[in-house]
């Protein structure tokens, strides 16, 4: 079965001289037009109490061009201003619908330098894409080929932290296809020792991305806050720390990326724990190893190849007692510190302190696909059975 899937296939580039000076002007002008469209849109609300939609902020932008302070705005492509006013347009739509914090400024030295082109911005053809305000077309290294008769809807060029640029093209794939149905589920829990440890019993090892390169960044981080601020010796220290950074990412990444996929190809149920990253990462004797873990972005990754490949991903409520709970007999343990890796229960048998939990996940996670049994805290609907016997979380006013 064939999915419509949209998707992203981002590549990195080599900028000219002129095209690298033309980008961050780009860059610097939606940066310049959100945080003005934002100061027009509070003001309305402060002191008028008024709404002010995107036609309006648009209208703005056509205003500000005629001035001769801005005029600059006329010197790089409309698209990518128009665009911003957008992106600011839905960041409203989320606060309004309590979804979102209120929108914030747009920092030159700490917000994403990007900038996105439409259709009528940008020209592909026969593999070059010409950005509109630009003589030549963009030298990017074509790691993987797009998807054959496709053509890009959207392209979003971006640069780092550490300098390098990106170019992201938004296009159909239609490559993307149901896998065959298989019986095959497991559970997963998420720890430290492991990065993850299967139902099956296998473990797969936590690569420690960060620890790896823990000493250089340290090194480098050290001469960073050494050199005066706004210099250019500061400036070429911070590259060395983003390059470090952008390492470790990538790596991270590209674990995440073949762990996910090989589980969606081999499984057709996947039970995972709703762990609360937010909250754990306040334990700061544990924050840098969680976070090195990237548990959020594994999470991510999976459900939406899930959703590809006709795949079920089930989240098991963080209050489910999984390693306390004996796989075999059903025996809730009262306590179980984090320095216990192996226990006996009463019935005798020796567990894998990750191994029952991963059974436990499992089996509290086909129970719901088999009988509709509730596997979350009894908050709004008491009447529906539970899989196991869990900890009530307190109601929200």
């Amino acid at each position: 079965m064939t999915t419509h899937v949209k998707r992203t296939f981002k590549y990195r580039f080599y900028p000219t001289d002129a095209q690298a000076a033309e980008l961050s002007r780009t860059f610097g002008c939606v940066r310049k037009v959100y945080n003005m469209a934002l100061v027009a849109r509070t003001q309305a609300w402060v002191t008028r109490q008024e709404r002010v939609n995107y036609n309006q902020t648009s209208a703005m932008l056509t205003a500000w061009k005629k001035t001769e302070e801005l005029a600059y705005l006329n010197e790089v492509s409309s698209v990518p201003l128009q665009q911003a006013l957008r992106h600011l347009q839905t960041a409203f739509t989320h606060f309004f619908g309590k979804r979102a914090k209120y929108p914030r400024f747009k920092s030159r030295k700490k917000s994403r330098r990007s900038a996105e082109y439409t259709t009528s911005a940008f020209r592909f053809r026969d593999g070059e894409l010409r950005l509109a305000k630009m003589s030549e077309p963009l030298r990017i290294a074509w790691s993987r080929p797009l998807p054959e008769g496709v053509s890009p809807s959207m392209a979003t060029v971006s640069q780092d932290a550490a300098g390098r640029w990106f170019v992201s093209l938004l296009c159909d794939d239609p490559g993307i296809r149901h896998l065959p149905a298989t019986d095959a589920a497991v559970g997963i829990d998420a720890g430290l020792d492991h990065l993850l440890t299967l139902s099956t019993g296998e473990k797969i090892t936590n690569p420690r991305h960060e620890r790896r390169d823990r000493a250089a960044l340290a090194r480098e981080q050290r001469r960073l806050a050494k050199k005066e601020k706004g210099s250019a010796n500061r400036a070429r220290a911070r590259l060395k720390v983003a390059k470090i950074h952008a390492r470790i990412a990538d790596r991270r990444r590209d674990t995440l990326h073949k762990i996910t996929t090989r589980l969606v190809r081999e499984n057709q149920t996947i039970v995972i724990e709703d762990l609360t990253v937010r909250n754990m990462v306040k334990n700061h004797r544990l924050a840098r190893a969680i976070s090195d873990a990237a548990w959020s972005e594994f999470r991510s990754m999976l459900e939406y190849k899930a959703v590809w490949h006709g795949r079920e991903v089930i989240a098991v409520d963080r209050w489910f007692p999984s390693s306390k709970l004996c796989s075999a007999c059903g025996t809730l343990r009262e306590a179980m510190p984090l320095n216990v890796r192996t226990w006996t229960c009463d019935c005798g048998i020796t567990h894998d302190r990750d191994v029952n939990a991963a059974n436990n996940l499992l089996a509290a996670g086909l129970a719901v696909t088999v009988c509709g049994a509730d596997v979350r805290p009894q908050r709004s609907t008491p009447d529906r059975q539970s899989a196991a016997k869990q900890k009530p979380s307190r109601r929200e006013p």
